[in-house]
């Protein structure tokens, strides 16, 4: 196979020809072989890197750093790479040593050996664009690396947001279709007072909504930008037009309304924006399992559990036992939400093991929040199409259920205070007889018609204070 000799300071190796990456590359794949997920598997990170990288480039040959005909040739190549072209030379591991020097680095080789190539030159000729000289210019890994992550993390929450959107409607579909269903609701797991079937799931909708603004939230947090800080914030190799420049560059280039940090020391060191997002996508992840775990419940059965709404049957559910159809989507979403619960204590560990003025820990930090970012957006995607959209609900089942309850005789309490209430109770417990007839035929506390009143459809779901 044909091949260049490229060299570092630890010393030589030979690059096959057809690779536009260079030796920190191939280093950073022989050293670090850990979850085997490579760079090219977060697109948004390979094109954040080009957009820092072409943003860069024309700061610097707009304040005559170097030639604009290398600039030109920068750009090229990050377009070629925003528009998918050269991802699969995007090879390093999302978690390795060095706070991301070594993606900083495959995407300095990348894109300076397209350069050369639109030049006229050879891959490896780096006397004409150098990986470090030119596309690392006025940079450092500690400001381009997050830089380029909080633009991808951008990106990825659009995505997840949308998704997380598009569940809510369906609740909220669900919840109009199924206002006139009559149910009981229940309180640590014991039957409490009836509710309609539309309102669970109108409170369910209501409660992912919530997050769309917790998710607005973390995303002002992620603007924040330290281009310019270079090494440790101090500007040094940079400069000092280029910071506010690159940054502008890098609004118009992204779209992103990222700006610069008012501190460059402070933001190239702390990783809180980081732990505050992973917090929100863990607060949505545990909303999402709860409500997993209340559609595992409602559809138990079918004829010995609640048996109040079903679930579309997704796939048989035993190797063993015929006709027996298990809840697997939401199964899968209590999955997505631990792993999610999990990435946030190594999120919040690698943000703690910062020392000084760098966390080296990022790496791990980005790979966590990527994948619960993807996780819980095809979470939400698969909860709603394969299991929320097709929901049925049982509603004379639902509503037998309602008038056997001993529970109703709460809505007695202001017309025969709550001992009397409590007597009933008692008896219909000891004794298996209904609450109406306890109440009205037996006791006569109430009357047919007070009882009408108070039983009445609207009055169960919309409950109004009804006087003796």
């Amino acid at each position: 196979m044909n091949s260049r000799t490229e060299h570092d300071f630890v010393g030589e190796m030979k690059i096959p020809n057809d690779k536009y990456y260079g030796i920190q590359t191939m280093r950073a794949m022989d050293n670090f072989y850990i979850t085997g997920t490579p760079l090219n598997t977060e697109p948004f990170m390979v094109k954040g890197l080009a957009y820092v990288k072409k943003a860069a480039a024309m700061a610097n040959a707009d304040l005559g750093i170097f030639e604009r005909e290398i600039a030109d040739a920068i750009c090229f190549a990050c377009d070629e790479i925003l528009d998918g072209k050269y991802h699969d030379q995007f090879l390093t591991d999302l978690i390795q040593g060095g706070a991301g020097t070594s993606v900083n680095m495959n995407a300095n080789e990348v894109i300076a050996n397209v350069a050369l190539e639109k030049m006229g030159h050879k891959k490896g000729e780096y006397e004409y664009c150098h990986p470090n000289n030119h596309v690392n210019c006025s940079q450092s890994t500690n400001d381009a690396y997050p830089t380029a992550f909080r633009i991808a993390l951008l990106k990825r929450l659009s995505i997840y947001k949308s998704s997380l959107a598009g569940l809510s409607s369906a609740f909220r579909r669900k919840g109009v279709e199924f206002s006139n269903v009559l149910k009981m609701g229940r309180t640590q797991l014991q039957d409490a007072v009836p509710m309609s079937l539309g309102s669970e799931f109108n409170g369910w909708a209501n409660t992912v909504a919530e997050e769309l603004g917790r998710i607005d939230s973390a995303k002002n947090l992620i603007r924040e930008i330290n281009m310019g800080a270079t090494a440790i914030g101090t500007r040094v190799n940079a400069p000092e037009e280029y910071p506010d420049l690159v940054t502008k560059y890098l609004v118009k280039f992204s779209g992103s309304p990222l700006f610069l940090a008012e501190d460059l020391i402070e933001a190239t060191s702390d990783t809180g924006a980081y732990v505050q997002l992973s917090g929100v996508l863990k607060r949505t992840a545990v909303k999402l399992s709860k409500i997993a775990n209340d559609l595992r419940l409602l559809s138990s059965g079918p004829r010995a559990g609640f048996n109040e709404i079903n679930l579309p049957r997704m796939q048989p559910g035993s190797s063993i036992m015929p006709g027996k159809v298990n809840p697997v989507i939401p199964e899968v979403v209590n999955q997505v939400a631990f792993y999610v619960i999990g990435a946030d204590t190594t999120i919040t560990m690698a943000a703690e093991a910062g020392q000084l003025q760098l966390n080296v820990m990022e790496p791990v930090i980005a790979y966590s929040l990527f994948n619960s970012i993807i996780f819980l957006s095809r979470a939400c995607d698969t909860l709603r199409k394969k299991a929320v959209d097709g929901i049925t609900a049982n509603p004379e089942y639902t509503e037998n259920m309602v008038m056997n309850s001993v529970a109703i005789v709460t809505l007695l309490n202001p017309i025969i205070g709550y001992e009397e209430s409590s007597s009933i109770a008692k008896e219909a417990l000891d004794t298996k007889k209904s609450i109406h007839d306890i109440a009205v035929k037996e006791r006569k506390v109430v009357t047919q018609e007070k009882w009408d009143e108070l039983f009445s459809f609207e009055n169960l779901i919309n409950p109004t204070f009804i006087r003796k």
